[in-house]
Formats: structure tokens, sequence, C-alpha cells
């Protein structure tokens, strides 16, 4: 009930001095205007009640507000308006509990886009990568002491607006259910959640279910020693008219989950499956951006690609971070695969490539394919596609 109605909610968070955005949930169109007014542009604007982001977005301006509030109030009665975080980071956590007070975080999340992009448009990286120990510390307590004060008992999600510069946060919603997140970081860590939480509400403790003292006991959170992304996928080509850009509500059809050592390589091997034809980070040859600023600057389904663009063009890392608000930790990750491909390319013939050149190679995500057209293309030796 507190976790559905955003009113109850912020009454119950601030309790214990845990910080939401500020925000007022109104039922008509005079409270919303009088709210925005209140709180300043630019604004969020949220549904309660609703899935997938309906009916959110950023507004700018009173006249942006004007056209999204009347949209939202038809998904819902009720609707949040709540200060602009857009840029931050967005962490989330999955988190169990039971009849004894057992508590943990099972998995940590991390979007690969700042705030304002929906976690089902988002790149998600587990475990979160560009926090710091401390910092990711810090929420797994907050976590725990928010979950325990509202009294949940089985398994949920919370969702966090954190600026890694300050360690300010927000926490901007729990979902006190099993969400798509649950089935990620459940694929993720082998951790089955929804099975511990059915269990959970059939009245067995943590202790109880598994076995106490093995990796198959559900009392405590498993420990990675690999990374995961998921990437989602969109058919955005086979609607006509449909705009490109991506934000706060959430268009994407499904999403692809990678697996592996390195950020490098579970990028590469995530953007090879999500069916649009492409074959990793770079080397596509058929990604083509008229204006690349105005791309990073405004997200579309192709905006890693034009990240990769952008890094080959020469863009620094400190410049696309401006454009995009991107973590510098992931964009640095990133820039490692195009001077990987710019070094593949120095080579003329498959057999000059060094051992550890090509292993490096495989470290980072390179695929059989993508070797051969850096190395091959530069002699004319590989056809075009």
């Amino acid at each position: 009930m507190y976790t559905e109605d955003r009113d109850l909610f912020v009454k119950k968070l601030d309790e214990i001095e845990m910080k939401t955005p500020v925000s007022q949930a109104v039922e008509s169109m005079e409270d919303a205007i009088a709210a925005a007014e209140r709180i300043g542009f630019p604004v969020m604007v949220r549904s309660a009640y609703a899935l997938g982001g309906l009916g959110s977005g950023i507004c700018q301006d009173k006249e942006e507000f004007l056209k999204l509030a009347e949209s939202s109030f038809a998904f819902s009665k009720q609707i949040l308006v709540e200060e602009s975080l857009k840029g931050w980071k967005e962490i989330e956590f999955e988190v169990i509990r039971d009849a004894n007070d057992h508590c943990f975080t099972v998995a940590s999340m991390e979007n690969f886009d700042p705030l304002g992009i929906h976690t089902g448009e988002s790149i998600v990286v587990a475990p979160t990568c560009s926090l710091t120990d401390e910092q990711v510390k810090m929420l797994q307590d907050l976590s725990t002491k928010c979950i325990r004060h509202l009294g949940i008992v089985g398994e949920c999600n919370i969702q966090y607006a954190f600026n890694a510069e300050t360690n300010d946060y927000r926490v901007i919603e729990v979902n006190a259910r099993l969400s798509r997140s649950s089935a990620l970081a459940s694929k993720a860590t082998g951790y089955p959640l929804a099975f511990v939480a059915a269990k959970i509400a059939l009245g067995y403790t943590l202790d109880q279910i598994g076995e106490m003292g093995t990796p198959y006991s559900a009392y405590v959170a498993p420990q990675l020693d690999y990374l995961i992304c998921k990437i989602p996928r969109w058919d955005l080509t086979k609607f006509v008219g449909v705009s490109r850009e991506i934000g706060s509500s959430m268009k994407s059809v499904g999403e692809i989950m990678s697996i592996g050592r390195s950020f490098e390589e579970i990028i590469q091997k995530g953007l090879r499956m999500i069916g649009q034809g492409m074959h990793g980070f770079v080397g596509n040859d058929h990604t083509k951006f008229e204006n690349l600023d105005e791309e990073l600057a405004n997200p579309t389904d192709l905006r890693i690609f034009s990240i990769a663009s952008a890094l080959e063009e020469g863009y620094s890392i400190e410049r696309i971070h401006e454009l995009t608000k991107i973590d510098p930790w992931f964009l640095g990750k990133l820039k490692n695969i195009v001077d990987y491909k710019i070094k593949l390319s120095t080579y003329n013939k498959i057999e000059d490539l060094p051992e550890d050149v090509l292993r490096q190679a495989k470290v980072l995500g390179f695929s059989d394919f993508q070797i051969a057209r850096f190395v091959l293309k530069s002699n004319g030796n590989m056809e075009k596609e």
C-alpha cells in the first residue's frame, strides 16, 4: 500500500529521514500546475499505479507540462510532480526479507544511461561498476533500512537516483513485488528470487530454504566473479511515424542478457545479440550519423552506436560525458574497444597477429568477423558486405 500511493510512500520514508525527490501527488490539473510552479521547471511527471513509466516524462516549461499532465491523468487519477534529477545515476537493488527480519540485497544493478531514461530502455549492468565499495555499502544499508521500515516481507526492488560526486541520493520508488528487474537479477546471480519469494509467502524463513552453509542456501547473497549486462531491443522501424527518441516511458519490446569477465566483452557480445544486424560496438559500417552532437544529446535506440562513431572521430570522453551524462567509467571502457580496433587495423594479415594481441581482442569481446574486418579491409582482402 505504502509503495503504490506516492503520497503515503513519501510520508512513510520521511519518518526515517530517507530522501525522496521533492514531489507532490496531485489529483487535479489546477493542483498539478501549482505544484510544478512551486517546485520550478524542469519537473518530472509520473503516473501513480502505472507500469512501464506510462504517462511519464520531463518537462522543460509550462507548455510541455500541460500536455504531459493531461496525458498522464488519462492513465491514472493520481500523478506525481517532482524535481527533475536528470543526469543523476540510476542504481537499483533487489532486496529480500523474511518474517524473522533477515534482510539483505541480492543484486545491485546500474543503468548505463543516467536518470531520465526508463530502466526498460536502458542498458543495465550488474553488479554496479562505477561506484566505490563505500558508496555501494551506503546504498545497501539504506535499502535494508527502508525495506524494514516499510514492513515488506518477501522480495522487492528499490531504485535510487544517485549523485556520485556528492553522495547525495533520492529513493525514486520501491516495487513491493517481483518486477522485470527481478527476472534479470535472478538470471544474473543464479539466486531464484521468484521461488524464494513464493516460499516466504508460504511461511518459510530464509534459513529453511535450500541448504544452509552451501551455495544453494537462500540465506546469503551470491558472490559474482563476472559481469552481466541487459540490452533492450526495439522494433521502432516497424511502426510508421513513431519517434526513435527514448525517455522515461518504455518502448522496448524485448531484451537480451550477456555474461562475461569484462565490460568490453559483455557490451560487444550483447550488441551482436539484439537482432539489429550489428557486429558489436565497432565494425558496423552501415551505421552513419549526420549530426553526432544531436544524436548524443537526444537519446535514440541507436545512441550506443553514435558513441562509437564519436570516439572514432576523436571526441574526448569529457565531451561525450557532457552531451550524454553517461558515467566516464563506461565511456573509458568503450574507448578501450575503439583503441583496440585501431591497433588491429595496423595489421594486414591474420597470420601476422601475435597470440597476445589476438587474446586481448577476445578479452575485449571482438568476434572473429570483427577481427577479420579490421585486419583485412585495409588491403582489400575482405569483400564489403
